[in-house]
């Protein structure tokens, strides 16, 4: 009867669990885990969170906060190549973690609970690893899908478990790293199987239907499967159209100039063609003076191009799109601030609702030449859903930071 129990060794019958699958699985999630941690860490840096309370959507990280830094604008694409791989790298390691629990499943009902002081550390790290990071993994599969079905904001719930998720997984690899090591080197030039022995050993196991290799193989396609069916999002032409499961896939979403893709429509946000026309549309640059601008006045102001493309958190980007407007530092001079001491930038958008609607850039940001107020994009002026009358647009910023429908720009220390 104790063996219909899954506390009974007895009840786990699968010929494969054995402690070899199970420490090759776990050094593949060693290195996988620890670039998706500093990739995580590098895209919550990207957000300048010490900059304003604006961008900063975990006000209460305290000591979590102590690695920031100012964000660079130079590569122009190294967002677009942090969040990428941190987006596509999660997708693809989720069926060797799915494979991971499945080998170690055993062990969470073993009796009794606790051993030996080691083996209750072990236990406790066991539980809190496989919750978090199935938590870390369903919120952030759910974010790349724009899926908000959890409760609360993306952004600190996926913060905080990232580093209870992270805590564990050092405690665990701490605790398990001889283990492994010591597996990896016992079964090393043995035939398949042969001689293996250990306590995730079914003692009564079924009849194997496919081998342990073939497991492995079978693992490995499955992420391969899911890195060819997401990357092409952060590519354009042909390639985009293989990222089959990612929301920005497929085709480009239309023809033209503005023909790339886009994370909300004007019409989403409540965005009215009646405050966007020429006649109505002011733009409120404050500093040491203030002045108001409407669309033409603002293109007798020097118009400059850049090059940029726009990576967003969910981890699909554009290539380059030829962006033309008025740069921020010569609208910070408009402000009052001498060229070369450009200060921090808060700017406000039209969009009276959602995340990102404000924004804040760092003086460098500011500073820098390819940091534009856009009108045109590719050529022709901004489409509605790209931002018109004007959008944000800065080398190496989160998407969201590149502020669309601009309507005041307050320039000072923030």
């Amino acid at each position: 009867m104790s063996e219909r129990l899954p506390t009974s060794p007895a009840f786990w019958r699968s010929p494969l669990r054995g402690p070899r699958l199970t420490s090759l699985l776990g050094v593949v999630l060693l290195a996988g885990v620890t670039l998706l941690f500093v990739t995580g860490l590098v895209s919550y840096a990207a957000y300048n969170p010490n900059l304003s309370p604006v961008n900063d959507k975990t006000p209460d990280k305290g000591l979590l906060g102590f690695y920031l830094f100012a964000w660079p604008t130079d590569p122009p694409w190294l967002y677009r190549l942090n969040q990428g791989t941190h987006v596509t790298l999660g997708i693809a390691l989720i069926p060797v973690l799915l494979a991971k629990l499945w080998s170690v499943v055993p062990k969470l009902f073993e009796l009794p609970p606790a051993r030996s002081l080691g083996h209750a550390l072990e236990r406790l790290s066991l539980l809190v690893l496989v919750a978090s990071a199935l938590f870390e993994f369903v919120t952030g599969v759910l974010n790349v899908q724009l899926d908000y079905v959890f409760p609360g904001s993306f952004y600190p719930l996926h913060f905080y478990g990232a580093w209870v998720f992270f805590a564990a997984f050092v405690a665990h690899t701490a605790l398990k790293t001889p283990t492994v090591l010591r597996n990896i080197r016992r079964e090393r030039g043995k035939g398949e199987g042969e001689g293996e022995i250990g306590e995730l050993v079914s003692p009564r196991p079924d009849p194997p239907t496919v081998s342990r290799r073939g497991a492995l193989q079978i693992v490995g396609g499955s992420s391969l499967f899911l890195l060819a069916t997401t990357a092409g999002q952060n590519f354009d032409g042909p390639l985009r159209q293989t990222a089959v499961l990612a929301p920005h896939g497929g085709s480009e979403p239309g023809s033209g100039p503005g023909g790339f893709q886009i994370n909300k429509t004007a019409a989403a946000v409540g965005i009215r063609t009646d405050e966007t026309s020429d006649e109505a549309w002011r733009l409120v640059v404050e500093g040491r003076r203030t002045v108001r601008l409407s669309r033409e006045q603002l293109h007798e102001l020097p118009l400059y191009s850049a090059a940029l493309p726009i990576a967003c958190v969910e981890g699909w980007s554009t290539g380059n799109q030829w962006w033309r407007g008025v740069r921020l530092r010569d609208l910070s001079e408009l402000a009052g601030y001498d060229q070369g001491q450009e200060p921090d930038l808060f700017v406000e958008s039209l969009q009276r609702r959602g995340a990102f609607r404000r924004a804040a850039l760092r003086d460098n940001q500011v500073r820098d030449p390819r940091s534009l107020l856009a009108l045109y994009v590719n050529g022709e002026p901004l489409t509605p859903d790209h931002g018109y009358p004007a959008r944000i647009i800065v080398p190496a910023a989160p998407g969201v930071l590149n502020t669309k429908w601009v309507s005041r720009l307050t320039f000072g220390d923030l």
